[in-house]
Formats: structure tokens, C-alpha cells, sequence
């Protein structure tokens, strides 16, 4: 299977081409194989560290369809560990959080404490194991690798030659500007939900940094804020991802960077006086400064290959996706905050986060039914190619514009033009890491 996989992309850029091939959606091997060498296989996504913040804590999830707990044992030491008893492999986590200083085994009580160090197995005087029981460690066995940058927790199921830091490159740049809207860091406030769509996973990472969608799938969200900003006693006018004004676009320009490692960020300018931060921005910039403050009032939408998703907007957003099948996704949103914000400037980022981005919201829903057409559409017809990604190559640069200079990265491609653009041509870069990394090879 690897060496087909070269040809499900269409990649000529001396000829200005970009396509895919339908089966990267639809085609359980390719599926099987995604699973194998970017879930199991590299760094992902596994939790956030304010969701594990006191001693004895622990958060049980899984890893595509592997199992695993993050615990913080008495001392405050964060571990990552499979989520499996070493004598028959019961689960000792449900999935969820909680707060436990010793888990045990509901099928034969074998207990761990919150390092996942065994300490009990029921009824072992009596037990006469054999000889070579003794030798063997009977606590959590701990993850390949475990890291955390800045509060986000990270976990590979396979031993990797590169440190988190090294994966993440010039994405712990677009991190950081989530973290630092508080000297205090960020936390996930509390009201997480979970959904899934029949489709495969990879459209929500798609969408995510898809500007072109907004106006044709999202009409009703556009209508009603065009209702609120006629309305003068409304003062929580929300500011969209990308918000039309009368029919006009409030953003005038955009961008967009492939960063290393298939991760990616595509940017707006956006008004301002909307941002939550807006209000306390002499403090931020007296802390951050006067580029980096410009980029946190900046819409920004940002894929942390392959599962994390961060929208950065009227409010914070977050993402978890897992893979469940080639065409069944599963996905975790919280509203993401700075710690220790106003009152009212969470108030107005809760009522931002539920209007647009909850599944109960008025635009999740709408994209979740484009993944489900999209999944059934591309079974049809003779012609097998996606000419997604051949909006704004023309505008493509390779390596750093002037935008990514001023923050001091170094992206595999920089894009910028005007609003109306909306660039695709994003997915390049995106998609060569994912051939190199399903192929056996180093992803770029």
C-alpha cells in the first residue's frame, strides 16, 4: 500500500497543478494506514493540563482507538500511560476525568496509585504464582513518548526520534499566541461536548483553514448578524470567523503559512474593538508587544497536525478530532480562555462560543452536513480528483513573506492576498507531509 499512496495527490507545481484523488476519503486501507503512521505512530494531541491541574487528577482518552490516561500523581508529576491492567487488560480509567489517588481494576481489583505504579494485587498470599511473576512490572505501562508545551499535553504510541519541540517547530509561535492573552497561560472552561459526522476525518481539517465555504454555507449565521448590527440596543454583536457586513467583508486581506509537519495556519485582519482582549490591549502589548498583540486581535485558524485544531476569533476555540473509520469522525470542542479574564469579557466568549462554534450552534452544524455530502458526493461520477487546492498557487510563495518575518518563522509556504481570494492552496503542503508520512519517509 505505501507506495501507492504517492499517487492519490496530483502535485505539479511547475505546471500550477494541485489535486486529490478520492480515495484518500474513501478508501479503508488509506484509512488503515493513517491510523498506523500519523495516530500511532507521531506526536498527537491528548489533553490539556488545566484538565489535569490538581495532584491525583487524571483524564482518560484515547489515542485513535488506543487507550490512554494522563495522570498527575501526588508530587505533581504528569505521566501518560495505556489505559490497561497488566493482568487481563481491563480498562482501570473510564473514559472522562476525575480525581483519584488509587485506581482500581474492576474485574480483579488490582490497584495503581496516580503515578501508575502498581500497589495491591488482591489476594496474592494465597495466589502461589509461578517463579517468574515476580519479575514482572505490574503498573501502567507508560506511553512511547509524552511531552507537554505550554499546557498542551502530547503522546506517541511509538518510539519517535524527535523531541515534541522539534514536531511542533514554528507552530509553538501560533501556541504561544494563544497562551500568552494572560500572564497566567490559558485554561478549557468547563462544558466540553462531543459529536461526530459520517465522513472521513480529514474534511474537518479541511474546513477548519477554508475561508471560500463561509458566505455559501453559512448564510443564516451571516443574515442574523446582519440583524444584530442593525439592532442599536445590542451591545454582544459576535464577530464571526469571517463575517460579512451588509454583504461586504469586514476583513480586507489574508494569509496563510505550511508550516513543517503538515501544520498550518491561515489568517485575517478582523475589526479589532470586537476582541475580548480588546479592552485590556495596553496590558497585553506593555507584555507582548506591539507585532504580537496586532496578531492576537488577527482571526486565525490553526491545525496542529493531525488533531488539533485551535480557532482563534470572537472567542477561542479547540478542537479534538479522533478517526473512528474511513467514514465516521469523532469530535471534542472547548471554548478555550485566558485565566483570570473580566467577568464580562468570558461572558461575551461563552455567548461567541455557543452561537457559532457548539454543535448546537449555527454554524457547526452546517459544515458537519458539508463533510456528510462531501463523503457521499465523492463516490460519484468518472472523474476521481478534488480541484481543491488550486485557489491562490499563483500567489504562492515557498518559504517566508514578510508576514511570517515579522514573527520570526520559517514556513514551507507563505501566502497573501486579498480577502476575497480565500486560498486552498494551503493544502499542498499539508498533503506532501501526509504522502511523505503514510510513504515511510520524513515529513517536512
Amino acid at each position: 500500500m505505501p507506495h501507492e499512496v504517492r499517487s492519490l495527490i496530483d502535485d505539479r507545481p511547475r505546471d500550477g497543478a494541485f489535486r486529490i484523488h478520492r480515495d484518500a476519503y474513501l478508501d479503508p486501507s488509506v484509512f488503515a494506514l493513517e491510523r498506523e503512521r500519523l495516530f500511532a505512530g507521531g506526536w498527537v494531541y491528548v489533553g490539556h493540563e488545566s484538565q489535569v491541574r490538581a495532584p491525583h487528577d487524571h483524564l482518560a482518552v484515547s489515542l485513535a482507538d488506543v487507550p490512554v490516561v494522563v495522570m498527575r500523581d501526588g508530587d505533581g508529576r504528569l505521566g501518560c500511560f495505556h489505559n490497561r491492567c497488566r493482568h487481563k487488560g481491563m480498562l482501570v480509567c473510564l473514559p472522562g476525568r476525575g480525581n483519584r489517588r488509587f485506581h482500581a481494576c474492576p474485574y480483579h481489583a488490582w490497584v495503581v496509585d496516580s503515578g501508575g505504579r502498581n500497589v495491591s494485587i488482591k489476594d496474592d498470599e494465597q495466589a502461589a504464582y509461578g517463579a517468574d511473576f515476580g519479575s514482572r512490572c505490574h503498573g501502567l505501562e507508560p506511553v512511547a513518548a509524552f511531552g507537554n508545551y505550554r499546557g498542551f499535553l502530547f503522546a506517541s504510541l511509538s518510539a519517535t526520534t524527535r523531541t515534541l519541540d522539534e514536531y511542533l517547530g514554528d507552530a509553538r509561535v501560533f501556541i504561544d499566541l494563544i497562551v500568552d492573552q494572560s500572564p497566567d497561560g490559558v485554561e478549557l472552561v468547563p462544558g466540553g461536548v462531543t459529536y461526530t459526522f459520517a465522513a472521513n476525518w480529514k474534511h474537518q481539517i479541511e474546513n477548519s483553514i477554508d475561508a471560500y465555504h463561509f458566505t455559501s454555507t453559512h448564510p443564516s449565521y451571516l443574515r442574523l448578524l446582519d440583524r444584530r448590527a442593525r439592532a442599536p440596543q445590542r451591545t454582544d454583536v459576535t464577530a464571526a470567523v469571517w463575517q460579512g457586513d451588509g454583504g461586504r467583508e469586514v476583513e480586507q486581506s489574508m494569509g496563510a503559512f505550511g508550516l513543517r509537519n503538515g501544520h498550518a495556519l491561515v489568517w485575517t485582519d478582523s475589526p479589532a474593538e470586537r476582541h475580548p482582549l480588546y479592552a485590556g490591549r495596553d496590558a497585553v502589548r506593555e507584555r507582548v508587544g506591539e507585532t504580537r498583540l496586532r496578531w492576537m486581535f488577527r482571526t486565525r485558524q490553526f491545525n496542529v497536525f493531525p488533531n488539533l485544531q485551535l480557532a482563534s476569533n470572537a472567542a477561542l476555540q479547540m478542537r479534538v478530532i479522533r478517526p473512528l473509520a474511513v467514514d465516521l469522525t469523532e469530535v471534542s470542542a472547548w471554548c478555550v480562555a485566558p485565566v483570570g479574564e473580566p467577568r464580562e469579557a468570558r461572558r461575551r466568549r461563552l455567548r461567541q462560543f455557543e452561537d457559532f462554534f457548539n454543535p448546537s450552534g449555527l454554524a457547526t452544524p452546517d459544515d458537519t452536513v458539508m463533510y456528510e455530502g462531501l463523503q457521499a458526493g465523492l463516490a460519484a461520477g468518472s472523474d476521481p480528483w478534488s480541484q481543491a487546492g488550486a485557489r491562490g498557487l499563483a500567489h504562492a510563495l515557498e518559504g517566508a513573506d514578510e508576514h511570517a518575518r515579522e514573527l520570526g518563522i520559517d514556513p514551507l509556504q507563505s501566502v497573501h492576498g486579498p480577502f476575497a481570494m480565500a486560498d486552498e492552496s494551503i493544502l499542498r503542503p499539508i498533503y506532501r507531509n501526509w504522502v511523505e508520512r503514510l510513504s515511510g519517509g520524513e515529513s517536512r
